[in-house]
């Protein structure tokens, strides 16, 4: 029952459109996913209230600290659990942070995005002192095809934080994420073959091979040691 957290302090880097459409692609793929609505604005709520197709995974708002106690009973028949994390650093981001077993936290391509960045990696940080197995890393999201920074900037940011490895995946900006969110709807749902789709998929798979990878360490280390 992996847990993925899509967490940031900054708003404006599309955390929950990130992890919205990321759901569904594992919702599409056959997989029963929960989605745990943890910042207060309560967006994925509403997201969900204006959908008018059948749902494609349950969305629950939990936006306090007892996430990593409550989830466990919560997500028992799920397999995959995503939590659309808190906008402040705080109590229920700690919560969301322990519940999780791999973050993500997305990130534009700009300095003052990267530089804000430093608030959530910090507590990632001090959470890997309680959880040494917790698995983070980076989503260059809402990228702008085409502009200087937008080519240099993973590679800048792996040099600066090199415990935190930048996905090779990077969405772009599109109007198709704003289009499809604003009717309760994804890009996989709306443009299916469009280039955004494209984009998300590819990154839900390297977040699966990053699960599947730990899990698969996991049951090596468990054998070797029975």
């Amino acid at each position: 029952m992996p847990v993925i957290c899509l967490l940031n302090q900054k708003g404006g880097v599309g955390k929950t459109t990130l992890a919205l459409n990321l759901a569904a692609d594992f919702a599409i793929a056959g997989d029963a996913v929960l989605y745990v609505d943890a910042d207060p604005q309560g967006s994925a709520l509403d997201w969900s209230a204006v959908r008018q197709k059948e749902p494609l995974f349950n969305v629950v708002g939990m936006p306090r600290n007892a996430i990593h106690k409550q989830l466990p009973m919560l997500a028992v028949n799920y397999a995959y659990t995503f939590i659309d994390g808190p906008p402040l650093v705080g109590e229920v981001a700690r919560s969301a942070i322990i519940a999780s077993n791999l973050i993500v936290i997305p990130v534009q391509p700009s300095g003052p995005d990267k530089w804000s960045t430093k608030t959530i990696l910090d507590l990632v940080t001090e959470a890997r002192v309680f959880k040494d197995n917790l698995k983070a890393v980076i989503a260059i999201n809402r990228k702008i095809v085409g502009t200087a920074i937008g080519k240099s900037f993973a590679e800048e940011f792996a040099a600066d934080y090199p415990d935190f490895p930048v996905l090779r995946t990077e969405i772009s900006q599109y109007v198709a994420f704003t289009e499809a969110l604003t009717t309760g709807s994804t890009v996989l749902e709306t443009h299916p073959d469009g280039q955004a789709s494209r984009q998300v998929h590819a990154l839900a798979n390297e977040l699966k091979k990053l699960l599947n990878h730990d899990q698969e360490t996991q049951r090596s280390t468990k054998a070797t040691a029975g």
